[in-house]
């Protein structure tokens, strides 16, 4: 079992920053991946990028050369860093883990909320 909790998210205007973190209960040196995901109002929850645990990251189209995700296994934290925001940016973001050990096993934080906004 892993708990996992964002934080970071908040209110920015158009072309702003922010940076999320994903803090787990334990370890992460030995989680397969980590990743973002997002989820819109009345939408789908959707990737936005992930990274593995040998550092192998993936991004949706929509953010990729905007959007870096990184791991920090000695602080037990995942990041995303998210520049040149825009309003369509606008979501709940998740945290995920996934685990495999005789099975898969998949985590989720609760969420933190990304608004863009002028």
């Amino acid at each position: 079992q892993v708990q996992l909790v964002e934080s970071g998210g908040g209110l920015v205007q158009p072309g702003g920053s922010l940076r999320l973190s994903c803090a787990a209960s334990r370890s992460i040196f030995s989680i397969d991946a980590m990743g973002w995901y997002r989820q819109a109002p009345g939408k789908e929850r959707d990737l936005v990028a992930t990274i593995t645990k040998g550092g192998s990251t993936n991004y949706a189209d929509s953010v990729k050369g905007r959007f870096t995700i990184s791991r920090d296994n000695a602080k037990n934290t995942v990041y995303l860093q998210m520049n040149s925001l825009k309003p369509e940016d606008t979501a709940v973001y998740y945290c995920n883990a996934v685990e495999y050990d005789l099975g898969e096993y998949v985590y989720w934080g609760q969420g933190t909320q990304v608004t863009v906004s002028s």
